[in-house]
């Protein structure tokens, strides 16, 4: 097995980011650094990746999370900050796919399976997400089409999403909105831009995966055909 595939068949990273990590100089084999993505790595070799050790992972894995707020969705914080690694199981080499920004709530996957993180991070596979937010007042029709149009957000950036389903009651508003790109903030930067206050904001989909009445903080892994939506030839929305 090429040395790349094996990093991503132990859940550190995707084989294309694999090929980058190696050549960085932070895996090595039977005690000695390895640059070569492409080195054929027998049974009996040792294989470390920043001086730990690491092995095939015979069950793939997908966990769920309920992210809570102010948490970081990332795997290790310089600042002793609580992340996202805090709520799930330590025994598995689980990383996130993709992430939410500190003040979002709701669904965030996590995987063993490097691969499978990257096709479902790459922005060419316009992977679908779905958001439900909550916000002061209602957005207009001529705001809809723009939402679905692209706005400018900034940074030359545009923001676009296609905006579901509207519920007024009294002064606010619960929008479901679906992106496909996952540009940084995007639907803060897009209420931003609109001049729209925007209360609480849920990730409720990812893909075919719903975040359902999963509690905030609860965790679950996924069943195997649950995975299975995941993958490219499952996906057809």
């Amino acid at each position: 097995m090429r040395l790349n595939k094996y990093l991503s068949k132990s859940g550190v990273a995707s084989r294309r980011k694999s090929d980058e990590l190696i050549q960085m100089a932070t895996t090595q084999v039977n005690g000695k650094i390895c640059l070569n993505p492409a080195y054929d790595v027998k049974d009996q070799d040792i294989v470390r990746f920043d001086g730990k050790r690491i092995f095939l992972e015979n069950e793939i894995i997908v966990l769920m999370l309920n992210k809570p707020k102010k948490v970081i969705s990332t795997v290790f914080d310089t600042h002793q900050r609580k992340t996202v690694m805090d709520f799930i199981p330590k025994k598995n080499r689980l990383t996130p796919i993709g992430r939410l920004d500190q003040d979002t709530t709701g669904l965030l996957l996590f995987t063993n399976d490097g691969d499978l993180q990257e096709y479902l991070t790459h922005p060419r596979n316009q992977i679908p997400k779905d958001y439900e937010a909550v916000i002061h007042g209602r957005l207009q029709h001529s705001q809809i089409k723009k939402i679905k149009k692209g706005i400018y957000i900034g940074d030359k950036e545009f923001g676009k999403a296609e905006v579901m389903k509207q519920l007024t009651e009294k002064n606010r508003s619960k929008v479901i909105l679906r992106l496909r790109q996952g540009k940084k903030r995007e639907i803060r930067r897009i209420f931003y831009r609109l001049k729209i206050n925007l209360i609480t904001l849920k990730r409720i989909g990812f893909s075919k995966i719903k975040l359902g009445s999963l509690p905030e903080g609860s965790h679950r892994i996924l069943k195997k055909n649950e995975v299975d939506l995941l993958r490219p030839n499952k996906i057809n929305l």
